[in-house]
């Protein structure tokens, strides 16, 4: 059986570690980063890759991203994605994880692949500064990130943190944001690759179906 895995280059370093660590050796498809800001781009792309692919199974190292796989139709292949709402549940976990954490602490969350990403709060406000000026720049963030109070840097593992804490110091210091270390991990992608993949962590998809909007169900 020809599995391939289609994942976000935002979750390169995460996605290497946990084949490594599996020892598994499918083909991986990565997806432009700034396709996630634009959810029908994103799901334009991942239909095309859909339709053009040989496999037996596809596993989608991401979430479900703002219902961008909401359409998608399989061919002659399986399909299975976690049944998370975006990447940063994915390294976190679980969903119950994720609200815990999203109840306790208004976050905006980081990992050195998103800030290597085609945009992030802070290549946003760059281009705002650039735009706008400085003064109005911070204006504007405000109305857009003012409801963040923390930056979460994930520890996923994969590399020390510290150095992710040293380059993200003057977001935080710029943004009036307080940097807090989350636990994360790959456990999750490492699942996704080896199986097992019950329906309460994973949508499966049959060869010559479409996912649909009660496919989309999300466990708390």
């Amino acid at each position: 059986m020809k599995t391939v895995v289609l994942t976000c280059k935002t979750l390169e370093d995460e996605i290497n570690f946990a084949i490594e660590k599996t020892g598994t050796t499918y083909p991986v498809e990565w997806l432009e980063s700034g396709l996630h800001n634009t959810p029908k781009k994103l799901y334009a792309r991942i239909q095309e890759y859909l339709d053009s692919v040989e496999a037996d199974r596809v596993l989608v190292a991401m979430g479900f991203c703002g219902n961008s796989v909401l359409g998608l139709r399989t061919r002659n292949f399986e399909l299975i994605i976690p049944r998370v709402d975006d990447c940063i549940t994915l390294l976190l976990g679980s969903m119950r994880t994720r609200t815990k954490i999203s109840q306790e602490h208004a976050a905006y969350f980081m990992t050195e692949g998103w800030m290597r990403g085609e945009r992030n709060l802070w290549v946003e406000y760059k281009y705002m500064v650039d735009k706008y000026g400085e003064e109005q720049a911070k204006s504007i963030s405000e109305m857009m990130f003012g409801h963040y109070r923390t930056l979460g840097l994930l520890d996923v593992g994969t590399k020390p943190i510290e150095p992710l804490l040293q380059s993200t110091r003057i977001i935080a210091d710029t943004l009036n944001l307080k940097q807090k270390v989350f636990a994360a991990s790959v456990a999750y992608i490492e699942q996704l690759l080896t199986g097992p993949w019950p329906e309460d962590r994973f949508l499966i998809k049959a060869p010559n179906e479409e996912i649909k909007a009660e496919d989309l169900c999300l466990p708390m």
